[in-house]
């Protein structure tokens, strides 16, 4: 033992060298591939800063006259406003208790990202990057600044398109496919953090298909790279320098990134984008129906299995489902060749797809799979879908109550239809009251409610709902599926419980 003691002391700056390799090699290894310092120079020149400038009220942090707001108008939760509201308020001057010049109009200025789309000079950036600007710019990674103007906006996206002079050529970046993205893959975020021009990072896709309740159309790429303030508008890059998402949002006690940032996939962007540089604003898809989740319940009143699809609870008078023959009650499960499996999946299939398109849309409908053919409308801007009516007219019983399902329920006479300001368009069963303990109260059911069918079949009176839901316990059902509709005429569909 007392042998080896010198043996060990000259082996041990070997061992200690190895050891130093090996704690050194793993941080080297956890930067990613090679491949992102090759994308970050070939794109780098492509991404722009956007610098916009507004005139505000330095006293009220209103627009002024002749200017066009205090502070971009951000979407609900967005990680950026409050960077906005400390920088334009920082901003405006004077004294903070209203001394001299403090009520005077003055310039404030914000900063984003964008990149370049067309080597004539097109621009893609965040809607809430330029919103309310009198000035816009485009400032080039060799500092250049170019004055942009805009093209058009999509507020529901999130996203604008702006157009400038080059002074100089420039180089355009490619959108590449959003939906062929995988978990775990490597991507590049390359934007104007804090203001201090054109950076980048590095991380994964964290999952695709995230809906954050923002809008209407959310379906964000989650990443870890990170993304901050001033960021928002920039792109992300896949490991082939294409363009596969927009920076927009950002969870963020701090403001900083904690790695949970949001993209706008490229194919939304894309689509988007084409469209403002044509009409310079959106033309959507509008399918004209009123829908709502398959949930267990419904899909087992249905006999749907599994549970998918996207429920049509109404059907607007004036659109252009309601030609073609779907009927409230029906369940989409694929629009023009896309499966659908929950209601926002239709939402978002519909809006991009062009207006005046004719689709097939196959639905189930009382568990068999049906196909209609529907040429879309263009949805307007508040467009709002007119609720559907009850298939059948039926003629309103005597106000006997009944009980069914925790319901206590009468037919729709002159007295209760004016005691409930009920419409007179809407014929069924009303609910007069319901027991606090029932699956009924659970699911929201109220006085003042209308069932008008009862397992897809219309009712005329209390007894009718009784004899139904009699039958369908009978069969072994353990649901049963109520079409409801409120004072007036707004459909959704309740499945309650009948064991």
């Amino acid at each position: 033992m007392t042998a080896a003691i010198p043996v060990l002391r000259r082996l041990r700056p070997a061992l200690l060298a190895l050891c130093v390799s090996t704690v050194f090699a793993a941080p080297a290894m956890a930067r990613g591939p090679d491949g992102i310092a090759d994308v970050a120079e070939k794109v780098i020149d492509s991404v722009v800063n956007i610098s916009t400038t507004q005139t505000v009220d330095a006293k009220s942090g209103e627009k002024s006259e002749g200017g066009r707001g205090a502070t971009p108008q951000l979407p609900p939760g967005s990680p950026f406003e409050e960077f906005f509201d400390d920088f334009f308020k920082n901003k405006r001057g004077g004294d903070s208790k209203g001394g001299p010049g403090f009520a005077q109009p003055r310039k404030t200025n914000s900063l984003g990202s964008g990149f370049i789309v067309d080597s004539s000079g097109v621009v893609v950036t965040n809607n809430h990057v330029i919103a309310d600007a009198d000035e816009i710019n485009v400032i080039m990674n060799d500092g250049t600044k170019i004055k942009a103007t805009l093209i058009g906006v999509d507020k529901k996206t999130d996203l604008a398109v702006l157009k400038f002079t080059p002074p100089k050529p420039v180089t355009a970046v490619k959108f590449g496919d959003s939906g062929k993205l995988r978990l775990g893959e490597w991507v590049i975020a390359i934007g104007n953090p804090f203001s201090l021009g054109g950076s980048v990072s590095a991380g994964i896709v964290s999952a695709i298909n995230r809906d954050i309740n923002s809008g209407p159309y959310d379906s964000y790429i989650q990443t870890d790279a990170a993304i901050n303030r001033g960021n928002s508008g920039g792109p992300l890059f896949n490991l082939e320098g294409e363009v596969i998402g927009v920076n927009t949002l950002i969870i963020s006690p701090s403001g900083g990134s904690i790695g949970i940032g949001f993209a706008v996939p490229s194919k939304t962007v894309a689509v988007v984008v084409d469209q403002l540089r044509q009409f310079g604003e959106l033309r959507r898809g509008w399918l004209g129906v009123r829908i709502q989740q398959v949930t267990d319940e419904i899909a087992e009143s249905l006999n749907i299995k599994p549970a998918r699809g996207a429920l049509i609870a109404g059907i607007d008078d004036k659109g252009p489902a309601k030609p073609a023959g779907i009927e409230p009650g029906d369940v989409v499960v694929k629009f023009d060749g896309k499966d659908i499996k929950e209601p926002k999946d239709l939402s978002r299939s519909v809006a991009d797809t062009a207006v005046g398109k004719a689709v097939d849309v196959v639905v189930i409908r009382k568990g068999q799979e049906v196909t209609k053919q529907v040429t879309l409308a263009r949805l307007e801007e508040g467009e709002k879908p007119t609720p559907a009516s009850a298939k059948t007219e039926v003629q309103p019983d005597k106000p006997v109550t009944q009980k069914a399902l925790g319901l206590d329920l009468a037919g729709l006479s002159k007295d209760l239809r004016s005691r409930y300001k009920i419409k007179d368009s809407v014929k069924g069963v009303l609910v007069t009251g319901v027991d606090g303990n029932s699956d009924a109260a659970e699911k929201r059911l109220s006085a003042g409610d209308v069932i008008v069918e009862v397992a897809q079949e219309s009712v005329a009176n209390a007894g009718d709902v009784k004899k139904r839901v009699d039958a369908l316990k009978k069969d072994g059902k353990k649901s049963v599926l109520l079409l409801v509709s409120n004072a007036d005429g707004e459909l959704r569909f309740v499945a309650l419980s009948v064991q």
